[in-house]
């Protein structure tokens, strides 16, 4: 299963985009992280790995003048713990 195959059996974590298809796999990760469960998070880290799943997570969740980070603060806050323990060199 593609990265993209698994969003769009998952309409519900991003319901106002129409074209799954042009969704960056780094709008994947920060709409499942946010509102998926665990299985979604799960799942998508299957389908990834977590080592990119991590490196995705730890570039889009820094502030920058560059860009923009939509993920909420618990999320953040979960997810640097997570990745910390399970993908530390990422």
């Amino acid at each position: 299963m593609t990265i993209h195959q698994f969003i769009k059996k998952r309409p519900h974590l991003i319901w106002y985009v129409k074209n799954l298809d042009n969704l960056s796999e780094e709008s994947i990760v920060e709409h499942v992280l946010n509102y998926g469960d665990w299985d979604d998070v799960q799942e998508m880290i299957k389908i990834l790995g977590m080592k990119k799943t991590a490196k995705i997570f730890r570039a889009k969740s820094k502030p920058s003048a560059i860009g923009r980070q939509n993920y909420s603060e618990k999320t953040k806050h979960f997810f640097t713990l997570y990745f910390n323990k399970h993908a530390k060199y990422a």
